[in-house]
């Protein structure tokens, strides 16, 4: 592992420990207890809090301040005023937690974060009622972080607009589902809305709430749905590639259920008969020795290898427009999340 990578991974490790540290006091379990443990539930499980890592660094980075050297709390903005990051970041969390918990009702997965899923460790309505407080409870942490009106205005827009797309997003990835033809630019709008909105909240919301201008917003918007497209592309691969205990799912899911990735499209576009790589459309019925041949049919056609390098390509985007960023040590450790983002293994 390089430094670089070792550096990236300790900036991610002490800023999930202050995520982790403040869910307690943010998120307690009161009454009726069964709903919050619910609500809880994945967010103990754990997860590499990388959404709330990026959303503390461009703050970081905005102010030229040392890593880890303001209290997120009462961080200062750019006027002389104060913001709660911490906040607005275990928001962007929890409408993320939010989003796995319904992914795996509408999917009936069993495991998420190497646990059952919450609709399994519960039940189907606990599950979406846990979902739903999830998602009103993070509107609740970005209108406290006692930024100026006009910008806690807009940070919300933000967010609530976010969500539609995230919505938008997963109809489309469901419409794939049973359509023969999808265009690989038909995927990437798919991805933006499903995923990578959510990274461009994460990267801009900050700035809208530190007083940054309009350019600086706009730009890490943009970074983040470059760097957010490419991570779902990284997702679909590790989907394939993976162990399962270490996927914390089972590996091949994807492929079982037919869902239309960069990977599967390309493969389509080389002839190959994408919807029978596999005998058999249940997960729990799949075997290793089967997605281990299916993924070897896929290397062997190059889709692999295509979806790889359109996620660099993305990530090489993404770390461009952190330029409007001061040139400092938490606009480094940004780029290198962005290449994390595509080197990961889980």
């Amino acid at each position: 592992m390089s430094e670089r990578h070792q550096q990236v991974e300790r900036a991610i490790h002490a800023r999930r420990e202050l995520v982790n540290e403040a869910l307690p006091e943010e998120l307690p379990v009161s009454r009726p207890e069964h709903l919050y443990e619910a609500a809880r539930y994945l967010l103990d499980a754990g997860g590499k809090r990388l959404r709330p890592t990026v959303l503390l660094l461009v703050g970081e980075s905005l102010l030229d301040v040392e890593p880890l050297g303001a209290d997120y709390r009462t961080f200062p903005t750019l006027d002389g005023g104060e913001a709660d990051l911490l906040s607005a970041a275990i928001a962007i969390e929890v409408i993320q937690t939010f989003t796995l918990i319904h992914d795996d009702i509408m999917d009936d997965d069993d495991l998420r974060r190497g646990v059952p899923a919450v609709h399994k460790e519960y039940d189907l309505s606990t599950a979406i009622l846990a979902g739903d407080t999830l998602y009103s409870k993070a509107f609740e942490y970005l209108l406290g972080t006692g930024a100026a009106d006009d910008r806690t205005i807009a940070a919300n827009k933000r967010l609530s607009e976010t969500c539609t797309r995230i919505c938008e997003g997963q109809s489309l990835d469901i419409e794939f589902e049973q359509r023969d033809a999808v265009t690989p630019e038909e995927y990437l709008e798919m991805v933006e809305l499903k995923t990578a909105v959510l990274y461009g909240a994460t990267a801009s919301i900050p700035a809208t709430l530190l007083g940054a201008d309009a350019d600086t917003v706009d730009a890490l918007y943009n970074h983040g749905l470059d760097v957010g497209r490419a991570f779902q592309i990284q997702d679909d691969l590790l989907d394939l590639t993976t162990p399962s205990e270490k996927l914390g799912k089972q590996r091949g899911s994807d492929l079982v259920e037919n869902k239309q990735t960069l990977v599967t499209l390309h493969a389509r576009q080389q002839g190959v008969d994408v919807a029978n790589l596999v005998d058999t459309d249940s997960v729990e019925a799949v075997s290793e020795a089967e997605i281990d041949t299916a993924v070897e049919r896929l290397r062997e056609v190059g889709s692999i290898e295509y979806a790889s390098e359109r996620a660099q390509e993305l990530v090489t985007s993404g770390k461009e427009n952190l330029e409007v960023l001061p040139d400092n040590e938490a606009r480094g450790l940004l780029s290198g999340i962005a290449d994390y983002l595509v080197e990961r293994e889980y």
